[in-house]
């Protein structure tokens, strides 16, 4: 509250002007200077990206654990939030067993995995007659370049 009062008097005071005009030039431009009353622009408060609350005072571990082969069984347990959040341990215990059984139906059918790994090809070739073309056509155009080793 004090700090918006003192804005509010910066701002409604006019800028105190000395009554009698200064000789120097020079001098009269830094009491204008002086004087002039600065406020701040319009301040706008972000919301983070992350809808996490910064803790100041949390738990920060400077060790950072490489993900190794254990990872990836591990899963952390849910919070309670996310429990209640989820229907509760009945539902999610449900969830979970659906979810063993259709794991151990897909290993047992031997069926793609959803989510696979790419595979790269070579890139494409030219055959000698199409070299032989883009050859000429480039003979013909001008700043066209040839790649080396053709």
């Amino acid at each position: 509250m004090v700090l918006v009062g003192a804005a509010h008097a910066q701002q409604a005071s006019p800028p105190a002007v000395d009554p009698v005009p200064a000789a120097d030039p020079a001098a009269d431009s830094a009491a204008e200077s002086t004087d002039a009353v600065r406020t701040l622009e319009e301040v706008r408060a972000l919301k983070p990206e992350d809808d996490t609350p910064l803790d100041l005072y949390g738990f920060r571990n400077p060790v950072k654990v490489e993900p190794n082969r254990f990872s990836r069984s591990w899963s952390e347990p849910p919070t309670p939030e996310q429990v209640s959040r989820s229907g509760g341990y009945v539902l999610m215990g449900i969830s979970y067993g659906l979810m063993a059984a259709a794991k151990g139906l897909h290993k047992l059918t031997g069926g793609r995995d959803q989510i696979q790994s790419a595979i790269a090809r070579p890139p494409p070739e030219l055959s000698e007659d199409q070299r032989r073309r883009a050859l000429r056509f480039c003979a013909q155009q001008e700043g066209c370049q040839v790649p080396p080793g053709d």
